[in-house]
């Protein structure tokens, strides 16, 4: 599959949110009104139980299967293992670590990333295996390029290319019981918001972003960066203080608040109201906040 665009500004494409334990993931997820699928294994020794959206992004829940195969995949310069673990042992087994960008040509974002100095490291191609929730199967392939700032090891980005994708229906994994349907827009935070710019920009294949307002539009979401007042003020969630850039809030589109915030107290999830959103706290299994929006 390779319909991901190789020029102008990258879509959004999956979130890795990083997990002590798969089992707490779907438990929390499943609770939240979202349909998981079926665990996936990487060949480098993490797996993932992901929450597919029809939009066409998705969830990616992380965690260590065989410790062994990451320290050793980490250690031969596997850049998407040896983050991993460097934002487990900065801010530990639970959070989200990365945006991810879909690209058409991974190759030609490396390029970019190494020019710019905003590389991560090599970049990397794997296969995996996937199966929907009838017990069907097919093989996933990527190819993926890295890029971070230096020292900023809460938060990195990265481009992804669906290099094969996978001849199953997804339908079940989308029909969500809270309604969600889709990502509206990410949510970042640090003290130096525009010192994040360039870091995004180059990411996003968009040169011209200055992220004005703190908002960067892509063509399938925004990318918002917020200092921790501004968080705060707007989701009523301490934020705490980073000069590193920290990825933060996911904000959800679904079909009814009212059947959303039903399925979350008969589940019982606490929430809050900001607004006209309903805002779920991280927790264990969750990474971020998690904010759902109604949209006609």
């Amino acid at each position: 599959m390779t319909d991901r665009p190789t020029t102008g500004t990258h879509p959004l494409d999956h979130l890795v949110l990083p997990t002590g334990s798969l089992e707490v993931a779907r438990a929390r997820l499943t609770s939240l009104g979202f349909v998981v699928a079926p665990t996936g294994i990487h060949p480098f020794g993490t797996e993932n139980c992901c929450v597919f959206l029809a939009d066409g992004t998705y969830l990616e829940p992380l965690a260590i299967g065989r410790e062994q195969a990451a320290i050793e995949a980490a250690a031969a310069g596997n850049v998407f293992v040896a983050r991993d673990r460097a934002y487990r042992e900065s801010r530990g087994d639970e959070g989200f670590s990365a945006v991810v960008l879909g690209t058409g040509n991974a190759d030609a974002d490396h390029a970019r990333y190494v020019e710019t100095g905003l590389s991560a490291g090599n970049t990397l191609s794997f296969s995996r295996a996937f199966t929907d929730t009838s017990g069907k199967s097919d093989v996933a392939s990527f190819k993926q390029a890295f890029a971070a700032a230096s020292g900023a090891t809460d938060a990195f980005l990265f481009a992804c290319q669906r290099i094969n994708a996978p001849k199953v229906d997804r339908a079940a994994l989308q029909a969500h019981a809270n309604g969600a349907s889709g990502i509206l827009e990410v949510v970042a935070v640090s003290d130096q918001p525009a010192e994040q710019t360039s870091l995004i920009s180059v990411a996003v294949n968009d040169p011209a972003a200055d992220g004005e307002g703190g908002a960067f539009l892509l063509p399938n979401a925004t990318l918002s960066v917020l200092d921790p007042k501004s968080f705060t003020a707007r989701f009523g969630i301490p934020a705490g203080s980073s000069t590193k850039l920290r990825f933060a809030a996911i904000v959800f589109a679904v079909r009814s608040t009212d059947v959303t915030s039903r399925l979350l107290a008969a589940n019982s999830i606490q929430h809050d109201i900001a607004g006209s959103d309903i805002v779920v706290q991280p927790a264990t299994g969750q990474g971020a906040a998690f904010i759902f929006r109604e949209i006609q």
